[in-house]
């Protein structure tokens, strides 16, 4: 089994080059980000190319945190500010060789959100093309009070709706389980639309090995369900210079 590091939250207090560097003497199999846009496209790259880590995925910009915003896609009306994040973040995947890109909805709800959301995912799509994937990813009330996507029933009617072949859904098992619970079995039944997975422990979304899910038996049926790819550990340290990784060792024994 392989796991990617998210440099979002692990190393985040090193410079993106530098944290990609950590992921791979820690022994992780690829590596994905949050917001890499204060680095330059072509030292991530460099960074890459020397440890011959891929990046998986990123996601647009925010918008104006200031003031709380956490994405543009599913604001009426800031259709030009969506699209310009697509297209920014699109152009730094293609120099990286990104596979994934998250498209944030933001803060938003009802039908005129459901609507610029559709369009501006169909935008990317339409601007990503074959090589790269559009995540959405459903985030629970907790951590994105007033988030757009709030469910995984929801993400699977948008993703049918858009109907574009490069539209994918996030499956952060943290997420889900506080928003819907019985995480194996959706998991299976969404399957054939998700594109990404990530793990953290709950409540406290720390590294995945304590709290609510057992990852021995999850992880166990992601491999039992034919899932291949790298599986996101995007988890808080407890130490941002030097964060616990000995979950990695323990896993990768049984598998």
């Amino acid at each position: 089994m392989k796991f990617s590091a998210n440099l979002g939250f692990l190393w985040a207090d090193r410079p993106l080059p530098e944290a990609i560097r950590a992921a791979k003497a820690a022994g992780f199999d690829a590596v994905e980000c949050h917001w890499p846009y204060d680095v330059p496209a072509v030292e991530t790259k460099a960074a890459l190319e020397e440890t011959g880590l891929p990046m998986l995925g990123l996601n647009t910009r925010r918008g104006n945190v200031a003031i709380g915003e956490n994405g543009l896609a599913a604001l009426p009306g800031r259709e030009a500010d969506a699209r310009s994040a697509i297209d920014e973040a699109i152009a730094y995947a293609k120099v990286v060789s990104a596979t994934a890109i998250h498209v944030m909805a933001g803060n938003s709800s009802g039908l005129r959100a459901r609507q610029a959301f559709r369009d501006n995912l169909a935008y990317a799509c339409e601007a990503a093309g074959d090589a790269v994937t559009i995540l959405i990813e459903p985030l629970n009330h907790y951590n994105a009070p007033g988030y757009f996507l709030n469910s995984t029933s929801q993400a699977a009617d948008i993703i049918r709706e858009v109907g574009k072949s490069n539209l994918r859904m996030m499956f952060d098992f943290y997420h889900i389980q506080i928003m819907e619970g019985d995480v194996t079995r959706r998991f299976e039944s969404l399957l054939p639309l998700i594109g990404h997975v990530q793990v953290a422990s709950v409540p406290d979304r720390g590294k995945p090995d304590h709290g609510e899910l057992d990852y021995s038996y999850v992880l166990e049926r992601i491999e039992a369900l034919g899932w291949r790819r790298p599986i996101g550990a995007e988890y808080i340290p407890e130490t941002a210079a030097a964060p616990d990784i000995s979950w990695l060792t323990r896993y990768r024994s049984r598998w």
